[in-house]
């Protein structure tokens, strides 16, 4: 059974700029998900790498002064 939070990477809604970011991503939690066992720790995995995209993205568009 697929994750649910495998949503969150999708990645065709973004900018292109950001896409390139976010593919990388897309593409090993999906290779990611179908290795690994369902288990506790697979759950975690996927949370923190959906932690570390979201990181990825928002650092592709900061801004040093607000």
């Amino acid at each position: 059974m697929k994750s649910p939070l495998l949503q969150f990477f999708e990645y065709s809604h973004l900018p292109l700029n950001l896409q390139e970011i976010s593919r990388p991503f897309y593409e090993f939690v999906h290779f990611m998900e179908s290795k690994l066992p369902e288990n506790a720790e697979k759950s975690t995995f996927l949370r923190k790498f959906l932690e570390a995209k979201d990181c990825a993205v928002r650092a592709a568009i900061f801004k040093d002064s607000v």
